[in-house]
């Protein structure tokens, strides 16, 4: 997947899109609805997302400083085109993140934890006007400085 030289940002990122298309594609198979796959590149249609990864911040607060942890903010949008199954879709690509990120919340070994810090819904505002539905969320991911150094 990386290598020791990476940064530890690329390497956060590289584990959220082999949580995303590894476990998260798992469980929706496992659905008893038609979800569309996650896949990463210039995908289009609506049999496949391609979710947007954004490693948005690094923090620490006194505490954290004191540990030696970084504390990472990371947004994962979902944009699904509008279709009769949109919404349904969300609600599964939600649950599916949030079932993965349970089973490993520390990215296979990578982060000493993962959180998901919010959920958000977002609903085209004229229905049936060809607005798409969307989905954000947010993790925060603590790494001791230790682990990468």
């Amino acid at each position: 997947m990386t290598t020791n030289s990476d940064f530890i940002e690329q390497r956060i990122i590289e584990a959220v899109r082999f949580l995303l298309a590894g476990r998260v594609n798992e469980i929706l198979r496992e659905s008893e609805f038609t979800i569309p796959v996650i896949e990463f590149g210039d995908y289009c249609g609506s049999s496949v997302v391609a979710p947007e990864i954004a490693l948005s911040g690094c923090e620490r607060t006194e505490k954290e400083r004191l540990i030696c942890l970084d504390a990472y903010s990371m947004t994962i949008t979902f944009d699904l085109p509008q279709s009769p199954e949109s919404e349904l879709s969300c609600y599964a690509f939600a649950g599916a993140v949030g079932r993965a990120v349970f089973d490993d919340p520390t990215l296979g070994g990578l982060a000493d934890r993962v959180v998901i810090a919010g959920k958000k819904f977002i609903t085209p505002k004229k229905p049936h006007c060809g607005d798409a539905w969307g989905l954000v969320i947010s993790l925060r991911i603590t790494i001791a400085v230790r682990n990468y150094q």
